[in-house]
């Protein structure tokens, strides 16, 4: 059945994949010449991998979603038969993971969690592990005070031990390593958190019930969403990945089964065949030094699916949360570590021993940010060859180049527009997003964000991957999570070369075929608004605007649960001043 099922997708992908190609291929004007329709056909075939898979893992999932009765059974074994009452009869270790985090957060969101678990009545088979990184002397001193307070205050209710590390070799990965030589010995599994994580006490009791009654399970990824935030960017954010992650998990766990993703925080680690079985190797850089892994997590799922061991994702929202960058700055870091680090990938490639969708993961995630270079380079060819034709004509047939268009922007898009649907046609998740008008609104606005977005991700990956091919690097340092507004210098600093490269291209489509101007707005829009989309969504008036007509709003923040209402977020607090001031205003 599971043969079967990766069958079908391969057929589909494949099939997808050469239909797009074909409709280019009959979209190109004869006058473009070989060369040039050669050049744009291996441009769009980099693209179409991310584009086709995520068509068809969000179109499967989708239909199982709304057709199902009971979607989970479909695609996790014991997870439908396994419910909330088994005992807990496994020693779990939680480990939060950080490096140069302010306590305070860490402090408020370790509390709320630790006093769940307590709640759950199994505390005894717990203990919390605060595994730092630090390097800043100050907050180094900031932490001892303050986790070593929480293990004096928690000692009768639920173990806590603290760490910090004198360096980080090995970056997080190294830091789980550390854990495991020195405690992994002492627990059957580990629950991973980043700085930026919050799960209740049951949803971690459901991942540890899960591996219990499935011994063969190595890694086990719950599906994380974001935490509902004041900042303007985040909400845009994290409500398209909200509605898209939905989908796409549901459809790729549905053929991925037993070789699903590992995204490195919000999972269950069964400890032994990980110590044994996932030490990370070193990897050459641009100039063939050794170095450590940065995107640790996959090559971490695919040594573990090596051993022979499961590593699946429960692909429905189960109360695991974490906090998105509260700007686009702050988000390009992030995306730019993750680029540098899949791109590691490729020296994995040919690794001895991986099953073939492994290095089919590989691959795809290697392919997620090589792509963005290949788009680059099919806009500007495609804007050159427009600008050099003596007609449009003469280089793209109309009616089919705009089919080509549209297939391939709703090919992209898909995942979120099936989430939307997947809302839309329940009226109570309507209800928990607040309702259908508001909704519509809301991922509206979405879908204009992305679409602007895109580019702009685009570009940021081909400036990077063209300094790593000289020498440059990332690193892993850390990230500002406090809302904070982007100073217009700082934003023209960082995006002149996105307006640049917009503003060029227009004008080139303007002097030449000025008709055409409307479709190549599609992806130059979002490189010439790049400084003011970075300052706008970064200004706390647009967020507080946002929140007022309740637009971009996450269930959570519609309808807290209690669970967060511990974390006392600012988001809450805003809701509640807003609520009291129109109360005032009427009376």
């Amino acid at each position: 059945m599971l043969a079967g099922r990766r069958i079908l997708f391969g057929l589909l992908a494949t099939l997808s994949f050469a239909a797009m190609l074909g409709l280019m291929k009959a979209a190109l004007s004869i006058e473009v010449g070989a060369w040039g329709t050669c050049a744009l056909l291996v441009l769009f075939a980099i693209t179409l991998p991310w584009t086709v898979v995520g068509f068809w893992n969000s179109m499967i999932g989708f239909l199982i979603n709304v057709l199902a009765r009971d979607p989970l059974s479909l695609v996790l074994p014991h997870g439908a038969r396994t419910g909330t009452t088994e005992p807990i009869t496994s020693s779990t270790a939680v480990v939060l993971c950080i490096r140069n985090e302010t306590p305070t957060r860490l402090e408020r969101n370790l509390e709320a969690m630790m006093k769940g678990l307590v709640a759950t009545g199994f505390a005894q088979q717990l203990h919390i592990y605060v595994l730092s990184d630090t390097d800043d002397a100050l907050i180094g001193t900031q932490e001892e005070q303050c986790f070593n307070a929480m293990a004096v205050r928690w000692q009768d209710r639920l173990a806590l031990t603290y760490r910090r590390r004198s360096d980080n070799q090995g970056y997080k990965a190294g830091n789980i390593a550390d854990f495991c030589s020195r405690w992994g010995h002492l627990h059957d599994f580990v629950i991973t958190l980043d700085a930026d994580s919050f799960m209740t006490g049951q949803a971690i009791l459901r991942l540890v019930r899960l591996m219990q009654a499935n011994p063969s399970l190595g890694i086990l990824q719950g599906l994380v969403v974001g935490l509902p935030s004041t900042s303007g960017f985040t909400r845009l954010f994290q409500f398209g990945m909200r509605l898209g992650m939905r989908p796409y998990t549901m459809g790729s766990a549905w053929w991925l089964a037993d070789c699903g993703p590992y995204w490195g925080h919000n999972a269950a680690i069964r400890i032994k065949p990980f110590i044994e079985h996932c030490k990370l190797p070193l990897l050459p850089d641009a100039k063939g030094s050794p170095r450590h892994i940065l995107s640790h997590d996959q090559v971490e799922a695919v040594l573990m699916r090596r051993a022979g061991f499961d590593v699946r994702v429960i692909p429905q929202e189960d109360e695991s949360w974490e906090e998105n960058p509260p700007t686009l700055i702050e988000y390009i870091r992030r995306d730019l570590r993750w680029c540098e680090g899949n791109l590691q990938y490729i020296h994995l490639l040919t690794m001895p021993g991986l099953k073939f969708l492994s290095r089919y993961q590989l691959c795809i995630a290697i392919l997620m940010f090589l792509s963005s270079p290949a788009w680059i380079a099919l806009i500007l060819l495609s804007i050159g060859l427009l600008c050099a034709a003596p007609a449009p004509s003469a280089f793209m047939h109309g009616p089919l180049g705009i089919t080509l268009l549209t297939t391939t922007l709703l090919m992209w898009y898909l995942p979120k527009i099936a989430g939307a649907l997947e809302v839309l046609l329940r009226p109570k998740e309507r209800e928990r997003f607040g309702g259908g008008l508001r909704f519509t609104i809301s991922f509206s606005l979405e879908m204009v964000f992305s679409l602007l977005m895109t580019p702009i991700t685009w570009l940021n990956h081909t400036i990077f991957i063209i300094g790593l091919v000289f020498g440059k690097k990332s690193g892993w340092t850390g990230q500002a999570r406090d809302d904070h507004s982007v100073p217009l210098l700082i934003a023209m600093r960082q995006f002149w070369p996105h307006t640049l490269l917009g503003m060029s291209l227009t004008v080139a489509v303007w002097l030449t075929h000025p008709g055409n101007l409307s479709y190549a707005m599609i992806m130059l829009a979002g490189l010439l608004l790049s400084i003011p989309i970075a300052v706008v969504t970064s200004w706390p008036s647009f967020g507080r605007l946002l929140m007022r007509w309740q637009l971009v709003s996450l269930p959570e923040e519609i309808s807290p649960p209690l669970a967060l209402k511990a974390l006392d977020l600012a988001v809450a607090r805003y809701r509640a001043t807003f609520k009291a001031d129109r109360h005032h205003d009427k009376s």
